[in-house]
């Protein structure tokens, strides 16, 4: 494995985190350069994306690189029964970086142990999205001026939702305090909770998406629930529509809030709150052309206050 790769957020330490929100900021500052001329990337998403797969392909356009790779997998050799392990030392042979997305919790690590070149995770199943943390972490940074001593409530699928995952690993550094609001089907897994406990991690559980919660809360984090992720569609019907935020919910809330989304949306936020000044999720989309230059450069050894002299 390449120690540069990037599966999961608990690869990278406190003040890596912190090295790459400042490289973000330099890259909003400065987004167009020539430091990856000459190197290839490839973008291999074994599962549908958007916002991930062009925010990276735009950052290695600005970053001067080329791209390669595909957006449908039904178009590759794996449709044709190539293994995972196959279809990375083959495309290794031609790129200095791979980023990935597949639908099998723990793919991109098995991919980082096949490989020498380095690989960044853009979402692996349910399991983790550490380039969507960054882009939240560099989001919530902007909007509340620190990482330090924030509420953040999480609002609907906590269980197959794997940027709240991610964020929570990541907010170990800078005490947060966490309000989980999810119905038994999408409470937030175990295993997240038991990372809290031993961490010292602050959390509350709530089914309601109550005033008290919105109101005592500098960051929600509303999260789509994912159909996909269901084998039983009656439970995905269920459960899709019980959390939704209308904008008459924010009049008692913190003049600090901010909403946060890792869109797509569905239901879960509703369209008069696109005007709100504390909506902030698609600004946090654009954040992540920055967040992941940054972990583009990161990845390939690249120095950029040495690239910038």
């Amino acid at each position: 494995m390449n120690s540069s790769s990037l599966v999961s957020i608990s690869d990278i330490s406190k003040e890596e985190i912190l090295s790459l929100l400042n490289q973000a900021r330099y890259f909003e500052e400065n987004p167009n350069h020539k430091i990856l001329d000459g190197k290839v990337i490839a973008t291999l998403f074994f599962e549908p994306s958007t916002r991930t797969r062009l925010s990276f392909e735009t950052a290695v356009n600005r970053l001067g690189g080329r791209i390669i790779g595909f957006s449908d997998a039904s178009t590759t050799s794996s449709s044709k029964g190539e293994t995972l392990k196959d279809t990375i030392k083959m495309v290794s042979n031609y790129v200095d970086l791979i980023i990935m997305r597949h639908y099998l919790e723990g793919a991109a690590r098995y991919a980082s142990e096949v490989t020498d070149t380095p690989v960044i995770n853009a979402g692996d199943g349910a399991n983790q999205h550490p380039s969507q943390t960054m882009l939240d972490l560099y989001s919530i940074y902007k909007t509340q001026g620190t990482l330090d001593n924030l509420t953040i409530t999480m609002v609907g699928d906590l269980k197959y939702g794997r940027t709240v995952h991610s964020l929570l690993m990541a907010m170990q550094y800078f005490n947060p305090t966490f309000r989980f609001v999810a119905c038994d089907e999408l409470k937030m897994p175990a295993e997240y909770k038991d990372f809290c406990d031993k961490n010292g991690i602050k959390y509350t559980e709530h089914k309601e998406f109550s005033a008290e919660v919105i109101n005592s809360s500098d960051i929600i984090y509303m999260t789509r629930v994912q159909r996909e992720r269901f084998t039983d569609i009656m439970e995905y019907e269920r459960v899709k529509n019980l959390y939704t935020l209308h904008n008459a919910m924010l009049d008692g809330s913190r003049d600090n809030l901010r909403i946060l989304h890792p869109l797509p949306r569905v239901n879960e936020i509703d369209y008069d709150v696109d005007d709100n000044p504390k909506a902030y999720y698609f600004q946090q989309a654009q954040n992540g052309l920055y967040a992941r230059q940054a972990i583009i450069c990161k990845a390939l050894g690249i120095d950029i206050n040495k690239e910038d002299k």
